[in-house]
């Protein structure tokens, strides 16, 4: 092994390749050298204590059971004590509404992995819609395809899945089945797909996607499918899919060169000699929705155009059939201010639901489209004109709003899911009609299930509060504690978490891991809605781009300064964590502002910024950091974490947690940081699960593991004798 460099590493000379090794002998015997270590350390009653009540809540039977309509049935996924691996089960609506619905197993996959010999982890299932002629002759919902990953990767299979039968069609049977590879298959009817997988050399892009997309019969062998479009290998992924709405059956290719553009083409008389592709011509950095007649055109630029000029942020319509014709007189559904920025939007059979974000708040509404009359010059006649608005009653401080089409094909029903810090989650159905209401007006949704309370919370109070970072842009983050400690009594164990980047945004939400493992003890929890993120838009994300992205550390560590300022907490009490794009914010905390923090969690981080780019998923983040192979370097360096290590400097306590099944960040990243840590001497505990990939947890029993090792940690580190 190569001796400790004394100095920040020359990106040429890196000692730790070898722990690049996913799998190779001597790094994993390194690993399993860390985690005993761990063990040793943190091992003990309040670990046991921490993990007990968090598979409490994993396992809990009074969990919300989220569903989804599927013809007569509800349909959920499910773990519990008795179902590690989990349930694919259904229910009726009326059984649904029953405070113990009577379920019914459709798939178990404890049984399958004990069958198989693998242990499944579920992505998920795509189930195909009847035809209206075989709907209106009573034939069942009776084809899915159903994900399965080995261990919790990115990487996983597809089978197709007889839903009466309630067994797996193979594929002697002719039934669809896909290898493991990182893809899709996706339903065109009873007996085609779309097809997006590793076909061998030269397939995918070297962001480790399928570049290729194409059209699958079945009885035919895989390797004979039909190219519909083929990407090139520097792009990002290539999908195929149809949207099978009847009277608006469409196929579509999407090719995105970057993780931020994006080419939405429609295709006809696909996979024959005859195809034609035809561009929906926006601009390459916006993203595309159609529905029924609808084309929604979602804007991350500013958009000049025949019709005007839209801003960065907005949400366009227009119908299809004009645009494609030329016509460029969209709708403003949504146009950005100061302080708002668009959420999502949600689709049911005649209505528009809009969720907007104020100062990180969910504020939904609905809106209804004009309705575009018959004849050739029917799209036109509804250019550029308004739809209606209506609200959709949902209302509560700091809570967070979601909302989704139950059936957006026949359907203007709404699941509505509503959770807060301190508010456990309550799912409600409701519609999306502005008339449902019994006066005529918008009716409030109706609760089905709620979750009970985890932890004990009296006393404890969710806030918003701002601060400003250091070029004098306003910075809002969320705290939860007693309320005499958030007024400054005293200086409390605090935990900030971050994330910053891909413009997402973190939004208010219920924990029963962390009030149990946290709040009840007395700690604080809060969370920076920093620049890169999403919480005001595209700005607010490009603001933190590339050479930009000091930016979003600086609002971090406004943050953090604020909570100091305000008497929350003291440096030697203040803990963070991030994880993925949040783990490289933590590893430039640890590195760039050391005397800040008593304790840092960096989870399954980017760490290494000179080579992130040539492992695994790294390629098709450039757009969001740059690329290490260019002059980029020069702006990268800065914010490298293992690049901006000294072994002189001092270090607050580091836990570093990955996961070997991680194929999207390469666990070499938290590896190799670690190493040279240790190597000066440097507090530094580590812990890798095996399985689990880029989430760190394949079922509950490891998700309550992991816990234990990250609240004991900051116990351990954030007060005298691991306890607040």
């Amino acid at each position: 092994m190569a001796a400790a460099p004394t100095t920040p590493l020359d990106p040429s000379d890196d000692p730790y390749t070898w722990l690049e090794n996913v799998s190779g002998d001597e790094a994993l015997a390194w690993v399993r050298e860390r985690n005993a270590d761990m063990s040793n350390r943190l091992g003990g009653e309040l670990f046991d204590e921490i993990e007990k009540q968090v598979r409490e809540v994993l396992d809990a039977e009074d969990k919300i059971p989220h569903v989804s309509q599927v013809g007569e049935h509800y349909y959920n996924f499910w773990r519990d004590a008795r179902h590690v691996k989990g349930v694919w089960r259904r229910t009726t609506p009326s059984s649904y509404a029953n405070d113990h619905p009577e379920w019914e197993t459709v798939l178990d996959l404890d049984a399958l992995a004990e069958e198989e010999g693998e242990s499944w982890v579920w992505h998920g299932a795509s189930v195909l819609r009847p035809t209206p002629e075989q709907l209106a002759a009573g034939e069942p919902w009776r084809r899915a395809l159903v994900d399965l990953s080995p261990g919790g990767s990115d990487t996983d299979v597809t089978r197709e899945f007889d839903l009466v039968d309630k067994r797996f069609v193979p594929a002697e049977e002719g039934g669809f089945v896909r290898p493991a590879a990182k893809g899709s298959l996706g339903w065109i009817d009873a007996d085609t797909v779309y097809l997006s997988t590793d076909f061998g050399e030269g397939t995918t892009t070297t962001s480790g996607y399928p570049r290729i997309a194409r059209l699958w019969r079945r009885g035919t062998p895989m390797a004979e499918a039909v190219t519909v479009f083929e990407g090139e290998e520097t792009d990002v992924v290539v999908s195929a899919r149809r949207s099978r709405t009847p009277g608006f059956e469409r196929d579509l290719v999407v090719r995105a060169p970057s993780f931020f553009t994006s080419e939405t083409w429609l295709v006809t008389a696909v996979g024959t000699p005859e195809q034609e592709l035809v561009r929906i011509d926006v601009p390459d950095s916006a993203n595309v929705g159609l529905h029924r007649e609808w084309l929604l055109v979602r804007l991350r630029d500013d958009w000049e155009t025949d019709g005007g000029t839209y801003r960065a942020g907005s949400l366009l319509a227009a119908p299809l059939d004009a645009f494609l014709a030329g016509a460029r007189q969209l709708t403003v559904l949504f146009a950005p201010t100061a302080t708002t920025s668009l959420a999502g939007t949600a689709w049911t059979r005649h209505h528009l639901v809009v969720n907007v974000l104020e100062d990180v708040t969910n504020q939904p509404f609905v809106l209804t489209p004009p309705e575009v009359p018959e004849g050739p010059d029917g799209p036109s006649a509804v250019l550029g004109r308004p739809w209606a608005r209506s609200e959709l009653p949902v209302s509560g401080e700091l809570l967070s709003v979601s909302v989704s089409s139950v059936d957006a094909v026949d359907s203007d029903d709404v699941w509505v899911t509503t959770t807060g810090f301190l508010t456990p989650p309550t799912l409600a159905r409701g519609s999306a009609a502005p008339d449902a209401g019994p006066d005529g007006g918008p009716a409030s949704p109706a609760p089905l299930k709620s979750a009970p309370e985890r932890f004990e919370a009296g006393g404890l109070v969710a806030r918003q509060r701002f601060t400003t970072s250091d070029d004098g842009t306003r910075v809002p983050y969320f705290l939860v504690g007693h309320a005499g400690v958030l007024d400054g009594d005293a200086a409390a164990p605090t935990l900030l978490w971050g994330y910053g980047g891909f413009e997402i945004a973190l939004q208010p939400a219920y924990s029963g891991t962390i009030g149990r493992a946290w709040l009840e003890r007395g700690g604080v929890y809060a969370v920076a809605n920093i620049r890169g993120g999403g919480e005001y838009g595209p700005a607010w994300h490009q603001a933190a781009l590339r050479e930009k992205r000091h930016r979003a550390y600086e609002d971090f560590v406004a943050v953090a300064r604020d909570l100091v300022a305000t008497g929350v907490t003291e440096p030697g009490r203040l803990g963070m964590e991030g994880r993925s794009n949040g783990g490289l914010l933590a590893g430039n905390m640890l590195t760039q502002y050391p005397e800040l923090f008593g304790a840092v969690i960096v989870g399954v981080p980017l760490l290494d910024m000179k080579r992130y780019s040539h492992l695994l998923a790294g390629a098709s983040w450039r757009a969001e950091y740059g690329d290490p192979d260019t002059d980029d370097w020069e702006f990268l360096r800065g914010f490298s974490p293992y690049h901006l290590f000294s072994g002189e400097r001092e270090y607050p306590p580091v836990l570093f947690t990955t996961s070997t099944k991680d194929d999207r960040v390469h666990p070499g990243h938290a590896r190799k940081l670690a190493a040279l840590m240790l190597a000066h001497g440097k507090d530094v505990t580590y812990y890798e699960n095996i399985e689990g990939g880029h989430g760190g947890a394949a079922d509950n029993g490891q998700a309550a593991y992991m816990a234990a090792t990250h609240w004991t940690f900051l116990w351990n580190r954030l007060t005298p004798a691991g306890r607040p």
